[in-house]
């Protein structure tokens, strides 16, 4: 089986100046998520950072992926337009774009789903449900029907982007709204953020 080549990029700001997160992610959260990828057979997995040159995704180091996972939070704006190009250039050509966190927000991500992609959220600290919506897809191997985080922030509806092509998990977060069919322990729940696909057009 073909080998996947993954890079996954990273401000390596966070860590550097909040102390709770340099303390799970003393090497970066770069380098935690390689060496966590790098542990499958069939991946290879490199990463790269804003203050490498060309933001560490030069057209050829992009020409040698297969997929980019793309880690920012605290400085979109610093990410130049180029970069932003050549990314853009490679997903339509084929390459895979995995985007995490407040990535969402990113120059990449806004430039090729064309919205705003905004969205709601708050940081309470409660449990999160993740429910599995397509267990046969290869995403969602080996999960179960769902999941709990003890402690995490919660997103919510609506999230200007465009209606996705497919929807593997729905998320659901304590609150003060009930959700059909939920069973999850709080006060209500509140239906959160799907994680979802989307084809390049």
């Amino acid at each position: 089986m073909k080998t996947i080549r993954v890079i996954v990029w990273n401000e390596n700001i966070h860590e550097r100046k909040d102390s709770r997160v340099q303390t799970h992610y003393p090497q970066g959260i770069h380098n935690f998520l390689a060496k966590v990828l790098n542990d499958g057979a069939e991946v290879s997995c490199k990463t790269a950072t804003l203050e490498d040159p060309e933001d560490g995704l030069s057209e050829s180091r992009l020409e040698g992926t297969d997929v980019l996972v793309w880690w920012g939070h605290l400085a979109h704006a610093r990410v130049s337009d180029r970069t932003v190009d050549r990314v853009q250039k490679r997903v339509l050509e084929g390459m895979g774009l995995v985007v995490l966190h407040s990535g969402h927000y990113s120059k990449v991500f806004k430039r090729l789903l064309g919205t705003s992609c905004s969205l709601a959220w708050r940081e309470a600290g409660e449990k999160e449900r993740i429910w599995t919506c397509e267990p046969g897809h290869p995403i969602a191997q080996g999960l179960p029907p769902y999941f709990e985080i003890p402690h995490e922030e919660m997103y919510s509806e609506p999230f200007g982007i465009p209606a996705p092509d497919e929807k593997f998990f729905v998320q659901a977060a304590a609150g003060t709204a009930a959700m059909e069919g939920s069973s999850i322990s709080g006060p209500g729940t509140r239906l959160s953020r799907p994680t979802t696909s989307q084809k390049s057009r």
